[in-house]
């Protein structure tokens, strides 16, 4: 059975902030609000954390996109290799941000993901999601939590929410109602940006 959390965006209370980092420590799943849909997340660190999103996912591991919620541009290069200076204005222009770069990936990359070529990596422009990874000190991975339902792509509905992943998850982190579009992708590792899926955010700034 999950536990639902209230935590308000505007200050975000770091007892229940810490309710979510205990969970992502012990390898526990976490849904959250971002600046676009609700994710799903857990500790970058945990092996067993990341197969359990996959299966829910239903995707290999190795293979999956999962983006890294990152809490600022300094610990990009844990994860990507070293960027041109074009790269990094794109990215500290639009950053924090609704947006997903997909960069390419470095060496040190955590070891289920050490093939990616590239890697999508992810500041949201959500104090509560930023306050998670600053708390927890390295990124989640993380990945938009889909509804079936073929009119509404995603829910947005924290009580809704705990309905339907209640047995699937820890913690669900009620920040109020989530936005209905995701995020838009834009592939930075080619010489040109590329736009890979149009969501929120202003594109005019590429």
């Amino acid at each position: 059975m999950a536990e639902l959390v209230r935590i308000y965006e505007d200050n975000p209370n770091p007892r229940e902030i810490k309710k979510a980092i205990d969970v992502l420590k012990r390898g526990g799943l976490i849904i959250y609000p971002t600046d676009t849909v609700y994710g799903l997340g857990c500790d970058i660190t945990n092996i067993k954390a990341l197969e359990k999103i996959a299966r829910i996912k239903g995707v290999k591991l190795e293979k999956s996109n999962f983006s890294f919620i990152c809490e600022d541009l300094s610990n990009l290069s844990d994860y990507v290799k070293q960027i041109d200076t074009t790269t990094f204005k794109i990215l500290k222009r639009a950053l924090p941000g609704p947006y997903t770069f997909i960069l390419p990936g470095s060496k040190n990359l955590p070891h289920p993901f050490k093939k990616k070529k590239t890697v999508g990596i992810r500041v949201p422009d959500n104090n509560i999601a930023l306050e998670i990874v600053r708390q927890l000190g390295n990124p989640i991975v993380s990945t938009s939590i889909h509804d079936e339902d073929s009119v509404v792509e995603y829910t947005t509905d924290p009580e809704l929410i705990l309905e339907k992943w209640d047995n699937l998850v820890d913690l669900v982190i009620d920040g109020g109602y989530g936005d209905n579009e995701a995020s838009t992708i834009i592939d930075l590792s080619q010489d040109e940006p590329e736009i890979i899926r149009e969501g929120k955010g202003d594109l005019e700034i590429f």
